[in-house]
This record gives structure tokens, sequence and C-alpha cells, in this order.
């Protein structure tokens, strides 16, 4: 049977489970647990080695910096534009207007940090202990270190040969692991989808059904316009990009993770023609730095908890809850419950209090799926963006030299000038 078929049932009956039977699917929710962990001990020894070879391969570190800083300003253009388009689509719809904000409970949020201390994550990105690194699960440090080790390699040329065949051996390896964790999947699936039905229940939905509707409208725009405009443009099959990934996308959607599909997401770049050294670069930079749902959503909530609480959405307002999120929302991938974690303190900035942001929190596991689909796919367009930019340059820089060569060649071979000719026989 398909993973995707066994993904679907397993999704029917986790919410069976759940409905009827929640003292189970409460306790069910260890499968899904498992699941990722399984997901997250592969990921770092897989993702690793990856980014180092992807380095050390490149033809100079000119082009390192090059790749990393096209992926950065697509990243920040697009998150940007995304914000924007979320903004505007809340604020036209009037979501949040009326609604019963008063009895939030905020105790759920008491264990999340409420500010965003940007000299920790800049230092907790720069490892000081590249093992603990590694303990931590810390992709960010993790992709630091891979970034100057490539460079080294590349630097040193053959010498560094034995350490890639070793590095291409650990890699190769780890994609068969990821193979067999991703049978598992089904087992997760079944697991999550059980203890949401059965902890969060749909008590809360009827008075976030607009919240609800306004965020998956905004997704649909990105998918179906904004990515297509993308695609469009850089002359990429986008179509034929979301069959290649579509499993993966769907398995995101029902676990809620986007480290669940980050390693065969780039088996899958490659199968679609992205060069492997640019997928395992920019796929994993992404998932720090290019979250396109989840920032779509954030800025949705944002103008939903302004209206529900009066506040001013005026545009000078809403431009400065776009700007906030354009700040806030960069590296916050290995935070739990990130988006939650940026809406606190984006909230804080604009003078929202924390009481509607945890009404928020019993609907979230909803759109938490449909925003990390989103986030895969984005992704996934990002490093074929990238990719497709840099193989234009090749063509282009490939047709200057060759233009050089053939000129070079004619001005060889073309007959020499009478006087030319004439010093050429005095001389010899």
């Amino acid at each position: 049977m398909p993973l995707g078929v066994q993904s679907a049932l397993a999704v029917g009956l986790g919410a069976l489970i759940g409905t009827f039977a929640p003292s189970v699917g409460e306790q069910l929710k260890l499968l899904g647990d498992i699941f990722l962990n399984l997901v997250q001990m592969v990921v770092l020894p897989l993702v690793f080695p990856l980014i180092v070879l992807g380095i050390a391969r490149m033809e100079s570190v000119k082009k390192v910096g090059r790749v990393a800083g096209k992926a950065v300003l697509y990243f920040e253009v697009v998150t940007t534009v995304i914000l924007l388009i979320s903004v505007a689509l809340a604020e036209l719809t009037g979501i949040g207007k009326g609604a019963p904000v008063a009895g939030g409970d905020t105790k759920s949020l008491e264990s999340m940090d409420q500010g965003v201390d940007f000299h920790e994550l800049i230092l907790h990105s720069v490892p000081k202990n590249v093992f603990a690194a590694f303990t931590e699960g810390n992709l960010l440090a993790a992709i630091v270190f891979a970034l100057f080790l490539g460079v080294g390699m590349a630097a040193i040329g053959e010498k560094s040969a034995p350490f890639s065949s070793v590095l291409e051996s650990v890699s190769a390896a780890m994609f068969k692991v990821v193979g067999y964790v991703i049978r598992l999947a089904p087992l997760g699936v079944l697991g999550f989808i059980s203890y949401d039905v059965a902890h969060y229940g749909f008590g809360n939905l009827k008075s976030l059904l607009g919240f609800i509707a306004v965020v998956y409208a905004g997704l649909a725009i990105v998918l179906g316009v904004v990515f297509p405009a993308i695609a469009l443009i850089y002359r990429i099959r986008y179509v034929d990009l979301l069959k290649q990934i579509g499993g993966l996308v769907g398995l995101a959607f029902v676990t809620r993770s986007s480290e669940a599909v980050l390693a065969p997401l780039m088996g899958k770049l490659e199968a679609f023609g992205v060069s492997r050294s640019t997928s395992s670069f920019v796929v994993p930079l992404g998932y720090s730095f290019n979250s396109d749902g989840s920032v779509l959503y954030q800025a949705t909530a944002l103008v939903y908890l302004a209206h529900a609480y009066g506040a001013d959405t005026s545009i000078p307002s809403l431009l400065l809850m776009v700007g906030v999120l354009v700040v806030l929302s960069k590296g916050m991938a290995g935070v739990t419950s990130a988006s939650i974690v940026v809406l606190l303190a984006a909230g804080k900035s604009v003078g929202l209090p924390a009481e509607g942001v945890a009404l928020l929190v019993g609907v979230d596991f909803i759109v938490d799926m449909a925003r990390t689909a989103v986030n895969v796919v984005g992704n996934a367009l990002a490093a074929a963006v990238v990719d497709r930019s840099e193989k234009k340059r090749d063509v282009h820089q490939d047709g200057q030299d060759t233009r050089e060569v053939a000129a070079a060649d004619d001005e060889a071979t073309a007959p020499a000038a009478p006087a030319e000719v004439g010093a050429s026989k005095g001389s010899s």
C-alpha cells in the first residue's frame, strides 16, 4: 500500500480514536513523539555532510558567498511580500472585529519566552563547541560549522579527498536510514492526529472559524498565485515540482513538522534537477530563515488580535507589524512552538496582550498543519530558484568564455598585415 494511502488511513483512524476514545488518543501521542525523535536523530548526520560536500565542490569561496547572498535576498523579499499580502487580506476581511477575547487563559504561555534575544540568537548560531551543537540539534550552528569546514576542504584541494569519501559514505548510509524512518510515518501520523483531536477537540472552532478560513485562504493564495508567479519568472516547472515533492508536503501537513521531510526533500529536489550542492545548502538555510507559511499565519493573527482589542490598524501601524515580523520571524525554526513565541514577542512590541494569543493556541494545530506544508513548498521553490539563477549565470559565463576563445583563435589565424609580414621576415 502506498505511503500516502497509509497516512490517509492513519488520519481517519486517529480522528476516530481521538473523538470516541480520547484517553487512548492522549496516550498515542507517544507514537508521534517516537517518530519525531527518529527524524531528528537522522537530520543532522545527513544534512551536515551534504552541506560540507556541497560547499567543498563549489568552484570557489566566491560562489559560496554568491549562493548564500542570493538565498538570503530571496528569503527576505518573498517573506516580506507574503507578509504584506496577509496583512492586506486580514484587514480587508476585517477578521477579529467583535471577537470574544476577554477569556484567554495565559497559563499555557507561561513557559514560553515572551521576547527574542538577538544577541543570544547570534551567539547560538556560532558554536563554541561543535559537539555540543550536534548534541543539542542546533541546525543553524551546524550549518555555520559546515560552511567553514567546506571552505577549508575546498582550499586544500586533493588533500581533502579521503575525508570527502568518508562524508559521501555517511550521507549515502543516512539516506538509507531516512528511508527506513519514513516508512514509519503512518504510525507517527496516527499518534499526532489521535492526540490533537483528543486534547484540543473542536470547542474553539466556532469563534475562530473566520480566522482559520482567512489563514487558509492566504496560504492558498501563496501556493496558487505567489509561488507560481515566482516559478514563471525563473522558468521553473511549478506543477512538476509539486508532483515531485507532493508526498513529503502531505507528510509535513499531518505531522506538523518540517524536520520530518527535511532530509528526503533534498533527494526529491535532486531528482527534479536541482544540483545537490545548491539544495543541500539552501534548504537547511531556508529551514531557519524562509518560513513562508508561518509568517503569513503570524501576520494574520496580529491583525486579528488588533481588530479584536480595538487597536490601531492604520497603514503605518500595519507596516510596523510587518517590520516587526520581518525581524522576529528569522532564525526561529529551532524554537519550540516558534510561531506562538514570535506572536508573543510581536504582540508585545505593538502593544497587544498575551491573553489574545492564548485564545489562538487552541486552534494552532489546525493552521499549523497548513503553514508547515507551505513552508516545505517555499523552501523547495527557493532552492530551485537559486539553482536556476546559478545555472543561467554559468551558461552566460560559458558563452562569454567561448566568444573570447573564438575571438582569440580568429586573431591568431587571421592573415598578417603586409607591414607586419615584412617586419617578421626582417627579424628572422
